[in-house]
């Protein structure tokens, strides 16, 4: 039983690796806006004003990583009221 729990052991870190080692694809703008539920101009203006992490790889097209994305959206976290 011993050889057979060392194997499924492997096996499972294997996987947690591979499943580590992979990142979604980036965001394109108009995914990204469709993300946050906003406009494409929206969001341009977000990152002209640099209030939003974007990256710009080849100097044209803008890229947005939903981690990012996700830390934007919560960034201004609004607590609610006890009754």
């Amino acid at each position: 039983m011993g050889k057979q729990f060392d194997e499924v052991l492997t096996k499972l870190t294997k996987i947690e690796e591979l499943l580590g080692a992979q990142q979604p694809a980036p965001f394109t703008l108009a995914e990204a806006a469709v993300y946050l539920h906003c406009s494409r101009q929206t969001l341009y203006r977000l990152t002209s004003q640099s209030e939003i992490v974007h990256y710009k790889p080849n100097g044209k097209r803008l890229y947005f990583l939903k981690g990012d994305l996700d830390a934007w959206l919560t960034r201004n976290r609004v607590r609610e009221v006890e009754r």
